[in-house]
C-alpha cells in the first residue's frame, strides 16, 4: 500500500472492498474498485454489474467512460489529469485518486508533506535519486514515461510525436542542470564569457535635482554668496566686441564733370 497515509488506508479498510488495494498504480488502473468506492456512497448511480473486472485496454475505457460521465453529472471536483494518469499507470496517479476521493467522500482534509519535486507523473523523482551514470538515456525516458496505452487510446501520429518531443525536451533541459552542478564529471570548459573578469560598476555623479538646475538656469553664479553681482547688459557688451566699419564717401562734384562717351 504504498503511496497512501494511514487515515486514507483505515478508511478503505472500512469499506470491505472486493480486494485490497497493495499497489494503487495497477490496482485501480482498470476503475473497478473505483466504481466500487462509489457505490457505497451513491448506491442509486452506480451499478456494479455494469463494470467489468477485466485488464484490457477495451474494459477500462469502458469502465472509466462511465466514470466520467458519473463525476460530471456529480461535479465532483476531479481533476482530468488524476483520471487519465490512473488508466495509463502513471507515477502517483492512483495514490492521489484515492486521496482526492477520500476528501470528497467524508469531507475531511489531509496533511500532506510538502515535496521537493512537482507531482508530474513522470519517473521524474525516481531518476534524481539514483547516480548519474545511472539516469536513463532519452529514449528510456520515453519508454518510461510514455505508455503503451496511450498510444492506444489515441492513435492520432501527431498528438503521439508532441508527447514523446515534450518529455525529450524536458530531459534535455535536466540534463543541462546536471552539467551546471557536475561540470568536472562531463569536462565542461567555461566559455568566453565566463573566463571574463567581471568588474562592479562604477558609481555614477548623481545629477543635481530638476529644482536647482532651474534655479541655476534663472539666476546664474553671479547669485551665489560671494560672487559678484554685474548688470546682464554689460556682461552682454563684455562678451560682444563690435568692430567699426569706415566707409569712404563718393566726391559728387567728380561725378557731374566726368565727360559722357559717345557724344
Amino acid at each position: 500500500m504504498s503511496g497512501l497515509s494511514r487515515e486514507v488506508l483505515k478508511w478503505l479498510q472500512s469499506l470491505d472492498l472486493t480486494w485490497q488495494i497493495k499497489q494503487p498504480k495497477w490496482d485501480l488502473t482498470n476503475g473497478y474498485l473505483i466504481a466500487e468506492i462509489f457505490s457505497w456512497y451513491f448506491p442509486q448511480d452506480i451499478q456494479m454489474h455494469s463494470y467489468n473486472n477485466g485488464t484490457s485496454l477495451d474494459s477500462k475505457l469502458k469502465n472509466w467512460s462511465l466514470l466520467k460521465n458519473f463525476i460530471k453529472r456529480h461535479s465532483l471536483d476531479i481533476p482530468e489529469e488524476l483520471v487519465e494518469g490512473t488508466i495509463h499507470c502513471k507515477e502517483g496517479a492512483g495514490a492521489l485518486l484515492v486521496e482526492k476521493m477520500y476528501e470528497i467522500l467524508t469531507n475531511r482534509q489531509l496533511k500532506k508533506v510538502p515535496t521537493e519535486y512537482e507531482v508530474d507523473f513522470t519517473d521524474k523523482a525516481y531518476q534524481s535519486k539514483l547516480p548519474l551514470h545511472a539516469r536513463s538515456t532519452a529514449t528510456q525516458s520515453v519508454k518510461n514515461n510514455l505508455k503503451i496505452t496511450e498510444v492506444m487510446a489515441d492513435e492520432s501520429l501527431i498528438l503521439n510525436a508532441q508527447r514523446a518531443q515534450k518529455i525529450i525536451n524536458d530531459h534535455i533541459d535536466q540534463r543541462k542542470q546536471q552539467r551546471q552542478m557536475n561540470p568536472e564529471r562531463f569536462n565542461s570548459k567555461p566559455s568566453l564569457g565566463e573566463k571574463c573578469v567581471r568588474r562592479p560598476p562604477q558609481p555614477q555623479p548623481s545629477a543635481p535635482p530638476a529644482e536647482e538646475q532651474d534655479q541655476e538656469e534663472t539666476t546664474g553664479p553671479q547669485d551665489q554668496p560671494g560672487a559678484e553681482s554685474t548688470p546682464v547688459a554689460s556682461r552682454e557688451q563684455s562678451a560682444v566686441q563690435y568692430k567699426e566699419v569706415q566707409v569712404k564717401q563718393l566726391d559728387k562734384s567728380a561725378l557731374y564733370n566726368m565727360p559722357i562717351q559717345g557724344y
